[in-house]
């Protein structure tokens, strides 16, 4: 009897030992037995742990992003402050691979200074004016994430996007951008004054030859006696003013008060 209840005693402490391990969506188990860990990783789902002889942890799968800022020099040896982004996920079938070949803190062993080294030599080739522009930016970025694509996807990581939020150019170099931009706007400005003005000119040419085209048109179809016929009709148009025939057949007007 003894034995029996030692023996539910150490089976009731087993299982009392036990627990559960619940993985969810956008994770990954990574599974230890004895302190070796498995090849395959533990999918979603509750799965039981025990102490020392099973034991599961849960890996992150999800997109996850890494923000590095850092002063960097242009290929003129200029420095310039990058503020960056990397976005990456664990690839799922590779998390038992990270956690032996590298450890649950990747991100600071592995992530960091493989986009550090990739931002140092990307940006040294660049000079100052392509860093500021933004087909420049975007092609330092499209280079960064290209090249860790290439290095990271060996080690278990899937590089999904690389950002450059913002640059900071040295002092003097940014006020002689700005000096010149301002003086490509004085010039843009003049440019449209100076088309503007043209405009108006051809305006004013176009006016005055449709009026010289006018006048030159009345001219020719008027005569001598259209002109005296159109100043009898005037004055026989004004209430105010009366013809009188004489004797030589000439006009006489006279104003009637």
């Amino acid at each position: 009897m003894n034995r029996f209840a030692t023996a539910v005693a150490a089976i009731a402490l087993a299982f009392a030992g036990t627990a559960c391990t619940i993985i969810e969506d956008g994770e990954v188990g990574v599974l230890k037995t004895f302190g070796t860990i498995a090849d395959e990783p533990v999918n979603r789902g509750p799965n039981f742990v025990f102490p020392v002889v099973r034991q599961i942890e849960r890996w992150n799968i999800k997109r996850q992003d890494l923000k590095e800022t850092a002063d960097m020099p242009s290929s003129e040896g200029l420095i310039v402050r990058l503020d960056t982004s990397l976005q990456f996920r664990v690839k799922p079938d590779m998390a038992p691979f990270i956690r032996k070949n590298t450890g649950r803190n990747y991100r600071e062993i592995l992530l960091v200074p493989y986009f550090r080294n990739e931002i140092r030599d990307v940006v040294s080739a660049y000079p100052v004016r392509s860093i500021y522009s933004e087909e420049g930016r975007n092609q330092i970025a499209a280079r960064i994430q290209e090249n860790l694509q290439q290095v990271l996807a060996a080690e278990g990581i899937e590089v999904l996007v690389v950002l450059l939020r913002d640059v900071q150019l040295p002092t003097r170099f940014k006020e002689s951008i700005e000096a010149k931009l301002t003086a490509e706007q004085r010039v843009q400005q003049k440019d449209f004054e100076l088309a503007q003005a043209r405009k108006d000119a051809e305006i004013e040419v176009a006016r005055a030859e449709g009026a010289a085209k006018a006048q030159q048109i009345v001219r020719s179809t008027l005569s001598h006696s259209y002109l005296h016929y159109l100043w009898i009709k005037t004055l026989n148009e004004n209430p105010n003013v009366i013809y009188v025939a004489t004797e030589a057949n000439m006009p006489i007007f006279k104003t009637v008060k």
